[in-house]
């Protein structure tokens, strides 16, 4: 779980968003860690016949490099410029790689697997060994290990991650870039109690994840919060909220007193009638199903 330390104003840092909020500081006990397979420094590669630029991408079909699936491979900083700008207000993720790393090539599969399921975020590979385009596109970025994972919204650098897995990855992309499932974004006070008002004559539970940009464990427990959302539509309504999204969303994380991310709130009939703090699957799911009236034994 992440603690939330406080509520001081201070300058947004160069990874968030700019918007003129109030914002705070945030300390991590978490009991999740990321993996941290070997990375490597990123180094410019002497050659840059087609044969070293075709083994970068992927262990096998290396003929796709260049447009696999929709992973689009961009070769320098004017083409990741268009591309960043192309897509708007679409989550992109970048990977940068490099031609002999084994960890670029091993996640990168993954990233081809995620951009056929999520068709409203747009996915891009830089090979920074490529040519020295690529790799003042590296330099600009601050990329000096890979494989290195960046994600852009309106061209701005919204998260980034260095030494993830498959799951780490697919959590950050639904995270980060959720605009079609069947959880309701909240961004204020006002949204919550508007959701609130919605289901008092349905008496469904609404389950309100609330989490910070940029915390790990809320990351972590996404996926199963968007899976069962699609599972349990006909009697529980699941909701997200950002608590550094705004000032009015700060100010609804004082007012629950949620003092560790992520937390659930249950509410039925227009009452809090209970919390749960963690990032645990099996706990979440038990909970919901506590306050649905079934009984959990453990």
């Amino acid at each position: 779980m992440a603690t939330v330390k406080n509520f001081l104003s201070k300058p947004p840092s160069s990874l968030l968003p700019k918007i003129n909020v109030l914002s705070s500081v945030f300390s991590s006990s978490l009991s999740f860690t990321k993996p941290r397979p070997l990375m490597m420094k990123l180094e410019t590669s002497r050659s840059t016949n087609s044969s070293t630029v075709k083994a970068t991408a992927a262990p096998s079909k290396t003929k796709k490099a260049e447009s696999d699936e929709r992973v689009k491979r961009v070769h320098s900083i004017e083409e990741f410029d268009e591309a960043l700008r192309t897509a708007k207000n679409k989550l992109v993720v970048v990977e940068f790689g490099a031609s002999d790393s084994i960890d670029s090539k091993t996640i990168y599969p993954f990233m081809v697997d995620l951009s056929r399921q999520c068709s409203d975020v747009e996915f891009l590979l830089v090979m920074g060994d490529e040519s020295e385009k690529t790799k003042e596109l590296c330099q600009r970025e601050n990329i000096d290990q890979v494989p290195h994972f960046s994600f852009y919204k309106n061209m701005e650098k919204i998260h980034e991650e260095e030494g993830i897995g498959p799951d780490m990855l697919m959590g950050d992309v639904l995270y980060y870039g959720d605009n079609h499932s069947a959880v309701v974004q909240l961004h204020s006070g006002d949204d919550v109690e508007r959701l609130i008002q919605d289901h008092k004559a349905d008496h469904k539970l609404i389950v309100l994840d609330v989490g910070l940009k940029h915390c790990g464990p809320c990351v972590k427990v996404y996926p199963t919060v968007i899976k069962l959302s699609r599972q349990m539509t006909d009697t529980v309504v699941f909701a997200r909220m950002n608590g550094d999204e705004n000032v009015s969303c700060m100010k609804f994380l004082k007012e629950m007193d949620v003092v560790e991310v992520p937390t659930f709130l249950f509410i039925r009939d227009g009452e809090i009638c209970g919390r749960y703090v963690g990032s645990g699957k099996g706990e979440l799911i038990g909970e919901i199903l506590r306050y649905q009236g079934v009984r959990v034994t453990y």
